[in-house]
């Protein structure tokens, strides 16, 4: 998966339009083998943008209620910094059952795995893949999944506000030699403690080297660190 991901990533780099990246968005969704992907961005104005492949009256239907107001998806996706599988969220409300009883009749499936993006200057922005698999599949699948999905995640984000804003560059501070050794480790598939190891330093002084990178590449998370390092050119893997 890492190497046919890296590839279409190379690919989404050509997208020159939020037409285009529509189209990448379909690509996406058959390369990570779901039934359907959706890619949601607002800005701080309260603008809206969505990259997505659920059918066209299910998305008509969805605006036309207003169901962000009550789905559970959104709801708890907006308090959230990390990623969430849908199950873990809060459905015992009649009006989240019965939205997802017709979410379901319209093709969504039951099975669904989000990730929260906040962006620059108040965007915010929901990454999803559903499905129908069953809940032993499906929990197989984020498990093994879970990290390209979250680099996904990010890598569509900031090809987004390029194309909307002509760059999604900010202002970054130069990462230290450590802190390029430890994000390195990590976008090569290394757990903490093996990064920690190949670097002969102990994973408390690990943590610290990525916790710094973290804060000086503005990501919300590790995996966002690795993920905005990456599309900087700042790793070399």
């Amino acid at each position: 998966m890492r190497g046919r991901l890296d590839t279409f990533i190379e690919g989404m780099q050509g997208a020159a339009s939020l037409d285009e990246l529509q189209g990448q968005i379909i690509g996406l969704r058959d390369l990570f083998d779901v039934e359907h992907l959706v890619y949601h961005s607002v800005n701080a104005a309260g603008g809206q943008y969505a990259a997505l492949t659920y059918p066209m009256d299910w998305v008509d239907r969805y605006l036309e209620q207003e169901y962000a107001r009550i789905d559970p998806v959104v709801q708890g996706c907006y308090r959230r910094f990390h990623p969430v599988d849908w199950k873990r969220l809060d459905w015992s409300a009649k009006q989240a059952r019965d939205f997802m009883g017709e979410a379901q009749s319209a093709g969504v499936g039951q099975q669904g795995f989000s990730v929260p993006i906040r962006g620059p200057n108040g965007q915010f922005a929901l990454f999803t893949v559903s499905d129908r698999r069953t809940d032993p599949q499906w929990d197989k699948y984020t498990e093994r999944h879970m990290r390209d999905l979250i680099l996904a995640a990010h890598f569509v984000n900031q090809k987004a506000l390029e194309i909307e804003h002509g760059t999604d560059e900010t202002q970054v501070r130069a990462l230290s030699p450590r802190e390029v050794d430890a994000l390195t480790m990590l976008a090569m598939g290394c757990s903490r403690a093996q990064a920690a190891e190949s670097l002969s330093i102990s994973e408390h002084t690990l943590r610290v080297y990525i916790e710094s990178a973290r804060f000086k590449l503005n990501a919300s998370n590790t995996t966002h660190a690795v993920a905005r390092a990456l599309t900087l050119g700042l790793l070399v893997i």
